[in-house]
């Protein structure tokens, strides 16, 4: 059976990729929804006259939407079906991308609402990203005793338990 562990990243990669493929998909075609392309297309280009450095660069809102979108679809690609390392790379480039996001919606002044699920989903990107790299827990294994490498010239011996230690039978009270 698998780990509690396992099942969360497990579920948390496949709701943050499906995610990102569907915000990628809606800033990169109007198919799935002509009204959130058209604010996606909106919002780019006052985040490209906010920010005059990107056309200084070349960078006008059609690239900075379909570049952002492109990756989010691709990230989110590799979140839903690519197995192993690859998996923590897209999320890191997924909270980097989010944290962009954040700076665009600061920028330009939008209210909380805007922005709120860049918030979420970061925080949800951050802990999937922290859980999958947290080491593995050995609490099966049998740990050393801190003064294993001082006693006995090297020799770790096992420490008993309290339950080994306590007395067995019938005690005399006075």
């Amino acid at each position: 059976m698998a780990s509690p562990r396992t099942v969360t990243v497990v579920a948390l990669s496949v709701a943050l990729g499906l995610f990102f493929v569907f915000m990628g998909t809606i800033k990169l075609t109007p198919r799935l929804s002509k009204d959130a392309y058209n604010e996606m297309k909106r919002a780019y280009k006052t985040y490209v006259r906010a920010l005059p450095l990107l056309k200084k660069m070349g960078i006008n809102s059609i690239l900075l939407r379909k570049s952002i979108g492109a990756l989010e679809v691709a990230c989110g690609i590799v979140m839903t079906l690519v197995p192993g390392r690859p998996k923590d790379v897209a999320n890191f480039f997924l909270l980097l991308l989010v944290l962009v996001v954040l700076f665009f919606h600061q920028l330009v002044g939008d209210p909380l609402k805007r922005y709120a699920h860049a918030l979420v989903f970061g925080i949800l990107l951050t802990c999937r990203l922290l859980i999958a790299r947290k080491p593995e827990d050995r609490s099966s294994e049998k740990k050393p005793s801190p003064l294993g490498s001082m006693g006995n010239a090297g020799k770790a011996e096992e420490q008993p338990s309290l339950y080994e230690k306590a007395p067995q039978g019938k005690m005399k009270l006075s």
